[in-house]
This record gives C-alpha cells, sequence and structure tokens, in this order.
C-alpha cells in the first residue's frame, strides 16, 4: 500500500491528496475521466482565441465595407472609417526598426560564426529556389491563361493615379541595390534610401564642327522608404563583431538582447488590437473602390492568374517542401501562423507583418528565439516569391497586350530579373510595382503600361505578402528542423565518444603491469587470511 501511494504521488506530480485511497481500498481520483464537452470546445477557443478573432475581423470588414459602400461618402468620411486601420499599421511600422536591428544583432552574436554562415547559405538557398520556382509558376500561368489577349481599358479606381516611376537602366538598378547594402548613414536609413535619378547634359562637340549631343547622366537622390537592407547587413556585421569580442562585449549583448524581449512583449499588446485594426482596413479599402464590375471586367484574368498562381505556391509548393524535408504537416503550420497571415493579407506590407510573425513561429511552430530573430528580418528583406511571381505575370501581360512575342532568352531573362529583382523589393505596400519597371526595361517593353497594373495593385499585392511571409515563416521552420537534426547527429557523436572512452578507462588497468602486480599481492594475501580464519 506504501508503494502504491509513493507511486501515485509521483504520478500526480503534488496531487496525491486528491488520489488518497479510502478504507475499503476504493480511490477517490478522478484524474482518468474525460472531461466534459464544454470544457474541451472552451479550452480549444481559448488556445485559438486571436486567430478567430483575426478570422472573424475580416469577416465582418468585409460586410461593414459592402454595406457603407452603397451610402454616398465623401473622401474625408472614407479616411475617418479606415482611421483604426491605420492605427495598427503605424503600431507595427513603429517597431519595425528596434525590431530587426535588436533581433538581428542579437541573433548573430548568439551563433557562432562558422554555424551563422552555415545558416545563411541554408537560407538563401531556400529563398532563391522558391523564388525561382514562383516566377516559373507565374510564367507558366500567364501563358495558359494569357491575360493580355483581351482588349484592356485603363480603369480608374479612387486614389490611384498615373504616376508610372521612372524608367531606370538596368545596370543603375542593381548598382543602386549595392549602394543600399552599404549605406552612408545609419540614421537616414531609418526613413530614406538611395535612389538613381537622370538629368541631361548638352555637350558640344569637339572637333570644331556644331554637333550637339545630349547624355543622360545618372546622379544619386535620397527617396523616402526605410533602407531596411542596409539595416539588415549592418546589424548582421555588427553581431557578429561583438561577438568577437568576447568578454567586452557581452554587456552589449545583453542590453540587445533585453532590448528585443521587450520589443516582443509590446508586440504581444499589439497582437490583440490586430483583429479591430484588420476589420477596418478591410472595410476601408472595400469603401474607397469604384467601379468594381468594370475593373473585373477589363483585368479580372490578369487578377485571376496572379491570385491562383499565388494560391498554387503557396498551397502546394512551399507545404510540398516543408513536408518532403521534416516529414511533418504543413498545414498545422501554417495554421499557427494564421493570424501573421491576415495581417499580412490586411496591412499589405511584409515588413509590418514581421513583429506578429516572430511571435506567431515562435510561440505556436515551436522555432527557437535564434532562428527566428535571425532568419524572419532577413526573409522580409531578400524573400519576395509573391513579388516574383506577380512581376512575370505583369511581364509577360503588358507584353500581350503590345503583341509582343516573347522567345526563350527574354523568359529566361524575365524569370532571372524577377528574382534579383525582389531582393531590393520594399517590405511596403506596392514595393513590387517599383521594380517591375526594371524587368520591363530588361526586355524591352513600354514601362507606361504599368498604370494598368497600379489600378489592381491594391488587391494583388495583398495576396503577394500573404505569400512573402509565408515563404518566410516556411524557411524558419526548416531550418529549425536542420537545427535540430544537427544537434541529434552531435549528441549521438558525442555519446559515442564518450562510450568509447570509457571503455578504454575500464579496459586499461586490466594491461597495467603496476596494477596487476598490486593485484596479485592483494590476492595472496586475502587467500592467507582467509586460510588463516
Amino acid at each position: 500500500m506504501a508503494e502504491k501511494i509513493d507511486m501515485e504521488a509521483v504520478a500526480s506530480n503534488g496531487d496525491a491528496h486528491l488520489d488518497e485511497p479510502l478504507a475499503n481500498g476504493l480511490n477517490r481520483g478522478k484524474k482518468n475521466s474525460p472531461k466534459p464537452l464544454s470544457e474541451r470546445v472552451k479550452k480549444i477557443f481559448m488556445a485559438n482565441l486571436l486567430v478567430i478573432l483575426t478570422v472573424a475581423g475580416v469577416i465582418i470588414g468585409v460586410f461593414i465595407g459592402l454595406g457603407v459602400r452603397n451610402v454616398t461618402l465623401t473622401r474625408t468620411q472614407i479616411i475617418y472609417i479606415a482611421f483604426p486601420g491605420e492605427l495598427l499599421i503605424r503600431l507595427l511600422k513603429m517597431i519595425i526598426i528596434p525590431l530587426v536591428v535588436c533581433s538581428l544583432v542579437s541573433g548573430a552574436a548568439s551563433i557562432d560564426p562558422k554555424a551563422l554562415g552555415k545558416l545563411g547559405g541554408w537560407a538563401m538557398l531556400f529563398f532563391l529556389v522558391t523564388t525561382l520556382i514562383a516566377s516559373s509558376i507565374g510564367v507558366v500561368m500567364a501563358f495558359i491563361l494569357s491575360p493580355g489577349s483581351v482588349s484592356v481599358s485603363t480603369p480608374k479606381i479612387s486614389g490611384v493615379d498615373d504616376n508610372v516611376p521612372a524608367a531606370k537602366e538596368v545596370i543603375d538598378s542593381f548598382l543602386d541595390l549595392v549602394r543600399n547594402i552599404f549605406p552612408s548613414n545609419l540614421v537616414s536609413a531609418a526613413f530614406q534610401s538611395y535612389a538613381t535619378s537622370y538629368k541631361l547634359i548638352t555637350v558640344n562637340g569637339t572637333d570644331g564642327n556644331l554637333n550637339i549631343t545630349v547624355e543622360k547622366v545618372p546622379f544619386g537622390i535620397d527617396q523616402d522608404g526605410m533602407n531596411i537592407l542596409g539595416l539588415v547587413v549592418f546589424a548582421i556585421v555588427f553581431g557578429v563583431a561583438l561577438r568577437k569580442l568576447g568578454e567586452e562585449g557581452e554587456i552589449l549583448i545583453k542590453f540587445f538582447n533585453s532590448f528585443n524581449e521587450a520589443t516582443m512583449v509590446l508586440v504581444s499588446w499589439i497582437m490583440w488590437y490586430a483583429p479591430l485594426g484588420i476589420m477596418f482596413l478591410v472595410a476601408g479599402k472595400i469603401v474607397e473602390m469604384e467601379n468594381v464590375g468594370k475593373l473585373f471586367a477589363s483585368l479580372g484574368k490578369y487578377i485571376a492568374c496572379c491570385i491562383i498562381g499565388h494560391a498554387i505556391h503557396g498551397f502546394l509548393v512551399l507545404p510540398a517542401i516543408y513536408f518532403i524535408i521534416t516529414r511533418k504537416n504543413p498545414y498545422v503550420f501554417l495554421w499557427g501562423i494564421f493570424t501573421a497571415l491576415a495581417t499580412a493579407f490586411g496591412t499589405s506590407s511584409s515588413s509590418a507583418t514581421l513583429p506578429l510573425m516572430m511571435k506567431c513561429v515562435e510561440e505556436n511552430n515551436g522555432v527557437s528565439k535564434h532562428i527566428s530573430r535571425f532568419i524572419l528580418p532577413i526573409g522580409a528583406t531578400v524573400n519576395m516569391d509573391g513579388a516574383a511571381l506577380f512581376q512575370c505575370v505583369a511581364a509577360v501581360f503588358i507584353a500581350q497586350l503590345n503583341n509582343t512575342s516573347l522567345n526563350f532568352i527574354q523568359v529566361i531573362t524575365i524569370l532571372v530579373t524577377a528574382t534579383a529583382s525582389s531582393v531590393g523589393a520594399a517590405g511596403i505596400p506596392a514595393g513590387g510595382v517599383l521594380t517591375l519597371a526594371i524587368i520591363l526595361e530588361a526586355v524591352g517593353l513600354p514601362t507606361n503600361d504599368i498604370s494598368l497594373i497600379l489600378a489592381v495593385d491594391w488587391l494583388v499585392d495583398r495576396t503577394c505578402t500573404v505569400l512573402n511571409v509565408e515563404g518566410d515563416a516556411f524557411g524558419a521552420g526548416l531550418l529549425q528542423f536542420f537545427v535540430d537534426r544537427t544537434s541529434k547527429q552531435e549528441e549521438g557523436a558525442e555519446l559515442s565518444e564518450v562510450r568509447l572512452e570509457v571503455d578504454k578507462s575500464a579496459a586499461a588497468p586490466e594491461h597495467s603491469p603496476l596494477i596487476e602486480k598490486r593485484g596479485g599481492k592483494g590476492n595472496m594475501e586475502g587467500a592467507n587470511a582467509e586460510s588463516i580464519m
């Protein structure tokens, strides 16, 4: 009976008084009895409360937007409706810089430089492969559906004008990307980035004739928009430098770690405001739309092409890659990041979604802080699967509109340029449209037709953002799997080494002549003592 009580005490982890046996030997505990259905439903509801609220926010926002559309509203009133959603975007953008810088510094400082290079290499390989696959899907979908084969008139929607990005030479676009990797001023990089503009210079001939030539000369300007790429590179290098300092750098590493943890607390508070903000963002955007029927009639095939391509990549390709490598259910992983995906749809900004994505993958999908806070900021900067897919569709769409047949070399150029230019695409709303001009210039297509893309970018850009952040999350999950597998292999190797050492140390005395000599004397003395006894 004593053994039974002890076993129950251990098993119940301090709750043995509930299971004390009565005098007749019956137990009073009801630990094994199933919980009522209401309690189980309540437990599931509370565990997924934030996801449920987010889904409800999106649905209610759609109904509010459709209901208010029937009322004639002024532009000012529409802005007022979207105000709670604007607050959400401002809150998320407010913590992007401290979150990215502190998480990357602490992440780079906490990982061994060799492991850091290995992790970064695997991450960049995954991002590159998935972006190439997304670009290929975009090109194939555009050739299958032929969205530009119909006559298209330029639709107008409120809030969108014909401000097409200025045409830029391809070489200058990539030089700007390299310049932004090395910002000249870290403070200005928080709100400005480098861009190339052009001025025309008249050059007189030097051969005595009246030859006047006009040369287009590039010069640099600072444009509004965070240079997130430069901040990411600086933070990683700074973190590695702090690790090299050893003990001298420990204080600053602890500072960045504490700053990072405090920022994540702020994120957890903002998450509970997200459902309300998303609801009004969606409602405001639906109210803002004009001539929806005309818009979908003229550009419906283009919109369908983009969304179907995003759905194939997001629901089939990325989950398949995750399942093949990890042998885990990818849709359980997706459910864990649903709140972040809904926020991406509402805000249309992968940078603004970054704080919530970190929280979701750490708490719901078991990704360690070292992995998520190192990989996700990099992914939000360089991994743009959705943008690459939409840019490929848009390039083929514009070619079809202009009755331009694309040869094999041009298609490869579109794929490569879309993959490369998506690295420098800003993680902001309509960031992909700005880099679309690079692709059009590379294959010699007119950039004026980008106004058509801008007309529906408010919708396509949302599915782009969802796909971008989903790719980042799957990348973090795969890296966590690789790290876990590597650590298990190293533990197994260490255990086998320890066993070998133990075996050697246990076997060594048998071959030691001194110990054998002493052992022999001890045995003889013991035998004599026994004979005396």
